[in-house]
């Protein structure tokens, strides 16, 4: 499973001309189920990018993560980041779960981002989004779990 999370001051999704999401200081995230990915990888994720110190402590270092500040996610989900690119000019995306999957496992991971954190807004799977953002730093990291990183 695969997050892009940048770290911004305020981002927000637009769908047909209505804010469905949006947030000030925090995490916006892109995530992508990939093929063989379960509850597993993406609890993994969550467990990773909840933790993931990316916000300057009191020094300017990097060490506090959107859990220690209390700020927002917005979770946006985005089955493009899983293109494979290695031949030619235009992706596949092969490595992509299958619609069915990676909104089950979208939702799952929103599900499981509330239990554990409460301030998460979310795009819309499957819709025709608009995402503006900006970007604080920049900071912008890309994250994965494979299946055969998670302990079983």
């Amino acid at each position: 499973m695969i997050g892009l999370l940048q770290r911004v001051s305020q981002a927000s999704v637009t769908v047909d001309g209505v804010s469905i999401g949006a947030i000030e200081t925090g995490l916006m995230v892109l995530v992508c189920a990939e093929k063989g990915d379960t509850e597993r990888e993406a609890d993994a994720l969550l467990t990773k990018l909840l933790g993931y110190r990316v916000f300057s402590d009191e020094s300017g270092k990097m060490n506090r993560s959107v859990t220690d500040l209390g700020a927002a996610l917005l979770l946006v989900p985005q089955f493009t980041l899983a293109a494979d690119t290695r031949s030619g000019t235009r992706p596949s995306f092969s490595p992509a779960a299958s619609p069915e999957d990676g909104r089950r496992l979208f939702d799952y991971f929103v599900r499981r981002a509330c239990e554990r954190h409460g301030k998460v807004e979310t795009g819309q799977f499957g819709a025709d989004m608009k995402v503006a953002l900006v970007n604080d730093g920049p900071v912008t990291i890309w994250l994965r779990v494979d299946p055969v990183d998670v302990k079983r």
